[in-house]
C-alpha cells in the first residue's frame, strides 16, 4: 500500500545502529511475573517465541541487577549463573524462529522505588550495609512496627554502578544482542534525576549535572563492558 508523502510506514525497514529491522514494530519490556526465585523459567521461552518476527525487535521484561534490586522473585534477574543459563534457551528460541535472526536485548534494572517502598519489607532479609536503596533517605517499611531509614553512599553507588556493569555483561553471556538500560517509571536511577526526589547535597544530588551524574556512570561502565553499539537507556 502506498504511503502519503513523509509518512512513515510500520512495516518498512529501518537500520538502528547496528541493528538491521524489517519493520518498526518493537516489543516493549512488560513484567511477567513467570519466574522462579529470580529464575527465568521455560514457559518464557513460548511468551517470547510466539512474539518473534523476521527480523524484528524485542525487549525483554525488567531483569534486576542485583539480590537487592528487585521488589517480587516472580521477576527475573541477570546477576547470577544460574539466572544467565535460564535466559539462554529463551533468547536461543527468539533467535531461531522461522530460521531468521530477530534481535533481543535485555533490560537490566535497579526497580527500587520510593512508590513501591510498602512492599519492601522483605529487605529486612537482607543486610542494609552493602546497597542502599535511594538517592535521598526515604522510609522503607520494615515492619509495622519499625522503620528503617537508609541513603546510598557515594561507595555504595560505585557498587551499584558495577552492579549494572555485570548485569550487561551477564546478558551478552546469555546471548543477547544488547542491553537497554532501566531509566524511568521511579525505579533507581529515575530517582537521582528528580529534583522532588533528590535531595542530596554532594557530587550526585543539587544540580541537574548532578543529578544525572549516576546515570551516566551507568552507562559509561555498561558501555565500556560491552560496547557502545549494543547500550541503550
Amino acid at each position: 500500500m502506498a504511503n502519503k508523502e513523509g509518512e512513515i510506514s510500520l512495516l518498512t525497514p529501518y537500520k538502528m545502529g547496528k541493528f538491521e529491522l524489517s519493520h518498526r514494530v518493537v516489543l516493549a519490556p512488560l513484567t511477567r511475573q513467570r519466574c522462579l526465585g529470580y529464575v527465568p523459567q521455560a514457559p518464557m521461552i513460548l511468551y517470547y517465541s510466539q512474539r518473534t518476527s523476521k527480523g524484528g525487535f524485542l525487549i525483554a521484561e525488567a531483569a534486576g541487577v542485583s539480590d537487592i534490586s528487585q521488589t517480587s522473585p516472580e521477576m527475573p534477574g541477570i546477576w547470577t549463573k544460574e539466572q544467565v543459563e535460564g535466559w539462554k534457551p529463551i533468547v536461543d528460541a527468539v533467535h531461531a524462529k522461522e530460521e531468521s535472526f530477530s534481535w533481543v536485548v535485555c533490560f537490566p534494572a535497579n526497580v527500587v522505588s520510593q512508590t513501591l517502598k510498602a512492599v519492601l519489607a522483605r529487605l529486612r532479609q537482607h543486610s542494609l550495609d552493602r546497597v542502599g536503596l535511594g538517592p535521598s533517605v526515604w522510609e522503607v517499611v520494615r515492619s509495622l512496627s519499625h522503620h528503617s531509614k537508609k541513603k546510598l553512599t557515594t561507595q555504595e553507588i560505585t557498587l551499584v554502578v558495577d552492579d549494572f556493569r555485570v548485569a550487561a555483561r551477564n546478558a551478552i553471556e546469555a546471548g543477547f544482542d544488547g542491553v537497554e538500560i532501566h531509566g524511568a517509571h521511579g525505579y533507581l536511577i529515575d530517582q537521582f534525576l528528580k529534583d522532588e526526589i533528590n535531595d542530596r547535597t554532594d557530587e550526585y544530588g543539587g544540580s541537574l549535572e548532578n543529578r544525572c551524574r549516576f546515570a551516566l556512570e551507568v552507562v559509561d561502565a555498561v558501555v565500556k563492558e560491552i560496547g557502545g553499539d549494543k547500550v541503550g537507556i
